[in-house]
């Protein structure tokens, strides 16, 4: 049962983008310079020498500077980069006019193709973070297999970009407080338009792999980056959440260059070099991604033995066009292996509910603070028509609902195989 609208249409993605005016080329290269006046960055290119339109830019993805500096790297070429819908939030003409490919996170976009394929057939560069969220702890997120689908398909070259010190800047968790960082991107081709041809599949993926692979603490620590300032922790409970002194869930809390668990009261101390040390006791993750990907083994473990589900009573906003967020109110918002995501409410008389089957998105769109609708942390859960912006209304969920989601995903496509 669909939301009942009073209007029923949604935002059309299935067109094809324009061609960027060379005088959008100009101004979004003198508006990003001027975005970046005051801070220290390096753009590198590596293997680039007498490459041309058309090819392929993948980039992983860390704060809005990521576009800033992909437009100074590509300068003067045109590029068209695949943006998600709310992007497009109260300025669909502009995202048209600069040559925006609009999609919904996580949904089977068969147009999406179409246009990316559109976009290179006239010579022109099609960017796209194929991790589709800003990453949560400095380090790669999963990729989707039909990446190296899309490169073969379309037989052109592929560049990585890997932004370092962007996620130190603006971290996901506490992105409206800055630090002082040095950013640092390099712009490397990793396969040529005859590599393309002759590798498989399988290939192609591992290289982009390759290519995009980093960690923002070990670049930090080997750089010799020292991030001073005194709020330096705060958020990042956000996303280690589970405490693993006393083994609880969702009661770490974080202050200054602190973060700590409200239930048995250890606390770990951010250094200044972004490693951690508990301030009495062991220190069980010195490297903090280590904390995380820990995180991730304990939902594996939970979904392998049968124990994990998810319910919860959530504030819902619909997103079908582009001008407003609509507040559907209160429902229900549940998450099992079997059945995936379900969205259950009632709207203008009439009861609603949306589906998500497990296998059929390997991630999970996740907002700290989000800025478009109330700031606080939520999840967008897609259909091809339509987003659902969900709010909880119990507290730091929202990061093992992503673990959660990738490892059903991972293991239905492994019973996929096996049958």
């Amino acid at each position: 049962m669909d939301v009942n609208y009073k209007n029923k249409k949604s935002y059309n993605t299935a067109k094809y983008p324009i061609r960027q005016p060379l005088i959008i080329v100009i101004l979004i290269w003198i508006l990003s310079k001027f975005a970046l006046m005051g801070k220290k960055y390096k753009i590198e290119k590596i293997n680039m020498e007498g490459l041309k339109p058309p090819y392929i830019l993948l980039s992983n993805h860390m704060y809005f500077i990521d576009f800033e500096l992909a437009a100074l790297g590509t300068w003067p070429h045109r590029v068209n980069n695949v943006v998600n819908n709310d992007g497009y939030y109260r300025r669909p003409w502009l995202m048209e006019l600069i040559g925006a490919i609009c999609t919904r996170k996580f949904t089977n976009d068969l147009h999406l193709i179409k246009s990316i394929r559109h976009v290179l057939k006239r010579g022109d560069i099609l960017c796209m973070y194929p991790e589709a969220r800003y990453t949560p702890i400095g380090t790669t997120a999963m990729l989707p297999e039909s990446l190296g689908k899309l490169v073969k398909m379309n037989k052109v070259p592929v560049v990585c970009i890997v932004h370092h010190g962007n996620y130190l800047h603006s971290p996901f968790w506490n992105f409206r407080r800055k630090r002082k960082a040095p950013l640092h991107t390099t712009f490397t081709q990793i396969l040529t338009k005859e590599q393309v041809e002759t590798m498989s599949v399988a290939e192609i993926n591992d290289a982009i792999r390759k290519g995009l692979e980093y960690d923002e603490y070990r670049y930090q620590k080997e750089n010799g980056i020292l991030i001073t300032e005194p709020f330096r922790a705060e958020g990042l409970h956000k996303v280690l959440y589970h405490c693993p002194n006393c083994m609880t869930e969702s009661k770490m809390s974080s202050k200054g260059t602190e973060i700590f668990c409200t239930e048995c009261g250890k606390r770990w101390n951010l250094n200044e070099d972004g490693t951690l040390k508990a301030l009495e006791g062991e220190t069980e993750f010195s490297h903090v991604p280590d904390w995380f990907e820990w995180e991730r083994e304990q939902v594996r473990g939970q979904i392998e033995r049968g124990e994990y589900s998810f319910e919860d009573e959530v504030e819902i906003y619909s997103f079908p066009r582009c001008w407003r967020f609509i507040s559907l109110g209160k429902g229900k918002l549940t998450h099992d292996p079997v059945n995936g995501f379900v969205i259950e409410g009632h709207y203008r008389g009439q009861d609603y509910r949306i589906q998500r089957l497990p296998g059929n998105h390997n991630g999970l769109h996740v907002e700290y603070d989000y800025c478009y609708i109330k700031p606080h942390d939520c999840i967008d859960i897609s259909t091809d028509k339509d987003s659902f912006y969900c709010y909880p209304k119990k507290e730091n969920v929202i990061t093992k609902l992503s673990f959660a989601t990738e490892e059903i995903y991972k293991m239905t496509g492994r019973q996929k195989l096996r049958k």
